[in-house]
C-alpha cells in the first residue's frame, strides 16, 4: 500500500470546487480474465457517490457502454461519461454523441465477423458504439490479433485504440477521457483524474493542459501488472492496486469536509 502520509494535503475548499475523474476497469474494478464479470471492488461505489456529494463533481469515465455503469452508480449524483464520450449521463438526462449513432450497424459487423473469421482464441467483447479484441487468456495472440483488429479498421472505417492485453475498435470520432474531462472542467479549480491504462493518457494530457492554465491538477495512476510505465512516469502519485482507490477517494472526502 502506498504511504497515505504522502498523499498531498489540499485546502478544504479547493477539494469541493473540484472536478474528479475516475476510471473503472483495473481502477474501481480488478482486471479480470473475463470482462463480463467485473464488478466494482469493495466500497468502490459508495466511495465514489460520498465524493460527489461533496465536491463539484465526480464523472466516471470509462470505455464500457451507459448501461452497464448504470447498473452501479446514480448518474442523477455522479456524471457517467461511457464509450469514451460517446454516451453521457448527467443530472439523469442521456446524450448520445450526435456521430455516435451512424457506428452501431458497423461495429455489430465486425463485432459478428471477428467472432466468426478472427484468431480462434480472440475473444470479442462487443460494446455497442465499439468492441474490443482480447487476448488476456492468450497472450501469445497478441501479434495476430494486432493484424485482425488493423485488417478490420481498413475495412470499415473504425480506428484502432491500444489497451491491456487488448485491442480497441473505435468509430473516428474525436472523443476520449481527455475531451470528456475539458468538457465539464467549467471553473473548477482542481481537477484529478485516477486510472491505469494508456487510455487515461489523454486525460493527464487534458490535466497538463489545465495545469498551463493555472489549475491545480493531480494525476493519479492505479498500479498492477499490467499497468504501461509511461502512466506511472507521469503521475503526480500512484496508488497500489484497486483496493486502494475507494481509500483515496474517501480521502478527498474528508478533505473537502475538512478533516
Amino acid at each position: 500500500m502506498s504511504d497515505r502520509g504522502s498523499w498531498p494535503h489540499l485546502a478544504p475548499a479547493l477539494v469541493r470546487s473540484g472536478l474528479v475523474s475516475v476510471d473503472f476497469d483495473g481502477t474501481l474494478s480488478p482486471i479480470v480474465a473475463d470482462p463480463s464479470q467485473a464488478v466494482p471492488g469493495p466500497g468502490a461505489v459508495a466511495a465514489v457517490e460520498e465524493l460527489a456529494r461533496v465536491c463539484r463533481r465526480v464523472l466516471v469515465v470509462s470505455g464500457r457502454p451507459l448501461e452497464f455503469l448504470r447498473r452501479y452508480f446514480d448518474d442523477h449524483l455522479v456524471t457517467l461519461v461511457a464509450s469514451y464520450g460517446l454516451e453521457i449521463a448527467d443530472r439523469g438526462e442521456v446524450e448520445l454523441h450526435p456521430q455516435a449513432g451512424s457506428w452501431v450497424d458497423v461495429v455489430r459487423d465486425v463485432a459478428t465477423a471477428s467472432r466468426e473469421k478472427g484468431p480462434p482464441e480472440m475473444e470479442v467483447e462487443e460494446k455497442g458504439l465499439s468492441l474490443t479484441l482480447h487476448y488476456r487468456r492468450h497472450p501469445e495472440i497478441a501479434g495476430q490479433v494486432e493484424e485482425w483488429a488493423a485488417g478490420q479498421a481498413i475495412r470499415s472505417g473504425l480506428e484502432v485504440r491500444r489497451a491491456k492485453l487488448s485491442v480497441e475498435l473505435h468509430p473516428p470520432v474525436q472523443v476520449d477521457k481527455g475531451t470528456a474531462i475539458l468538457s465539464f472542467v467549467d471553473d473548477a479549480r482542481l481537477v484529478v483524474h485516477v486510472g491505469d491504462d494508456v487510455g487515461d493518457l489523454p486525460a493527464f494530457d487534458a490535466l497538463d493542459l489545465l495545469h498551463g492554465r493555472g489549475r491545480e491538477v493531480l494525476k493519479v495512476a492505479v498500479d498492477g501488472d499490467e499497468v504501461p510505465a509511461l502512466l506511472i512516469d507521469r503521475a503526480d502519485l500512484v496508488l497500489d492496486g484497486p483496493p486502494e482507490v475507494p481509500e483515496f477517494l474517501l480521502y478527498l472526502r474528508d478533505r473537502a469536509l475538512g478533516a
